[in-house]
């Protein structure tokens, strides 16, 4: 019997044992996993406790960002992310599904922060996390290695049947009548009915209000020929339908200088006439000088601005009674005769010397626009309504040229942004003027209507129309780091 019971007791005892054993297994296996669980968490938390810094501890970068304007948010972890913003007329199709996201207008640093829910909602990756700003998300989201650039001038033109121009003509001041073309008499608005559609991603809507904010302070310059000058009277219009026309100073009497001021902003817009980007010289008895190392006189008003636009191009091609000089200069020399691609190059090193010895590209981004195409030959313009919808449409205008343009400011030193609108324009052959004009400052006669081979203008740009695009481009190029 004693041993009987020493045996029981013995047994029971590694019983007690062996089940304290499984209870300190299965003890230490939750507390493991409990540990991991709060260890994810905490990363996560450090993670968006680091994104929420104040506008200061942001650093420059905190106003680049596109924000929400209708919606929020959903962010799957670890996904890819596509670029995505809102179309310039109109509703948009569905966002990716790794995202859908639209973004929201500038506001003030308080409401930014204070306000952060009403941009964003992470979706349940951290529960009862405060609100996050989206451009610290924005920031967070730019980490991920796998996130494609997305190339906002690859895509085409979708017709949208309830698009309308983000402003009326009639209440702006800056449009020529050279460009009012339903003022001017065109029968149609279709060409105002077209938006682009990139390939890879959807074009942010132009919001006035938001790139102005964004803006503050700022000062910006339009160079170049006509088309600079459409590309000005669009921008102008764009921003001066966002503010009280009380606001603003407008100064536009002059073609070769124009001003648009938003004074609660402290923003300034201008345009600056330099068809070459070289001085040509009018006033030589010998004849027309084009200079292909000076700068033009009005180089010096350049200086100190915050964005800078230049472009040039059409006047190069001008041939016949339509050439604009008569000879050339060069390191002191007169030259009569010089192959124009020689010669245009001669021009663009003076340009980029200029920008190199005059540009601090920590404080100023410089934009250089692509050559606008004309429509003359087999896509003449004149009483079209139609885009172009081949695409192996091969433009009229010399390939020299653009390639010297492309050229010259990828061998910069100096950081050159290019604003490439040349394909997506090549497409609207229906968006010129045509006979719905100004010559010199006056309508087309009845007569002057009647000879569209003379007078049918096809290398400006109605407006509102195709620049009111180039300057929704140049909105996301200037405030987004996907493209």
């Amino acid at each position: 019997m004693e041993k009987n019971g020493f045996t029981l007791v013995y047994d029971r005892c590694m019983l007690c044992t062996i089940a304290s054993f499984l209870c300190f297994l299965i003890l230490l296996t939750y507390v493991n996993y409990n540990q991991h669980g709060l260890s994810l968490s905490a990363d996560i938390s450090i993670g968006f406790i680091q994104m929420t810094k104040t506008p200061k501890e942001q650093g420059s970068n905190h106003h680049l960002h596109p924000r929400s304007s209708t919606g929020a948010t959903t962010v799957t972890p670890n996904a890819s992310i596509d670029c995505h913003a809102n179309d310039l007329h109109g509703p948009s199709p569905d966002a990716p599904k790794s995202v859908k996201a639209s973004l929201k207008p500038a506001a003030t640093e308080t409401a930014r922060e204070t306000n952060a829910s009403e941009f964003y909602n992470i979706g349940n990756i951290v529960p009862g996390s405060p609100p996050v700003s989206p451009y610290m998300v924005e920031d967070r989201l730019q980490m991920n290695q796998n996130k494609k650039k997305c190339n906002i001038f690859n895509g085409r033109w979708i017709y949208d049947p309830k698009a309308r121009p983000l402003y009326k003509v009639y209440e702006c001041p800056f449009l020529a009548d050279q460009v009012t073309c339903k003022t001017n008499g065109r029968p149609d608005s279709e060409y105002e009915k077209w938006r682009w559609e990139a390939k890879d991603c959807e074009i942010l809507r132009f919001n006035g209000t938001d790139m102005l904010e964004r803006l503050k302070g700022k000062r910006m310059i339009i160079v170049g020929d006509s088309l600079n000058r459409n590309q000005f009277e669009s921008l102008s219009c764009l921003l001066y339908s966002s503010i009280p026309s009380k606001s603003a100073y407008v100064n536009v009497r002059s073609d070769s200088y124009k001003i648009f001021e938003a004074k609660n902003y402290n923003f300034t817009l201008e345009f600056h006439w330099s068809p070459f980007l070289v001085e040509l010289d009018e006033t030589n008895k010998a004849g027309r000088c084009l200079k292909l190392d000076t700068l033009p006189p009005s180089a010096k008003k350049w200086q100190g601005a915050d964005i800078m636009v230049f472009n040039t191009g059409h006047w190069w091609a001008h041939t016949g009674k339509y050439q604009s000089w008569d000879f050339f200069q060069h390191d002191g020399k007169f030259v009569k005769i010089l192959e124009l691609e020689k010669a245009f190059k001669m021009a663009m090193k003076t340009w980029s010397n200029w920008i190199h010895g005059n540009v601090d590209p920590a404080k100023t981004t410089v934009f250089f626009r692509s050559v606008s195409p004309e429509h003359k030959g087999k896509q003449w313009c004149y009483n079209e309504t139609q885009p172009i919808q081949d695409e192996a449409y091969i433009p009229f205008f010399p390939r020299t040229i653009v390639n010297t343009v492309e050229r010259t400011i990828t061998e910069m030193k100096t950081p050159i942004r290019y604003l490439n609108i040349t394909k997506l324009s090549e497409y609207r052959k229906d968006a010129h003027p045509s006979i719905y004009t100004a010559k010199q400052g006056k309508l087309l006669t009845k007569e002057q209507k009647k000879n569209p081979q003379q007078f049918a203008d096809c290398s400006h740009w109605c407006i509102p129309g195709v620049p009111d695009t180039w300057n929704a481009l140049l909105y996301l190029l200037l405030f987004s780091k996907h493209i």
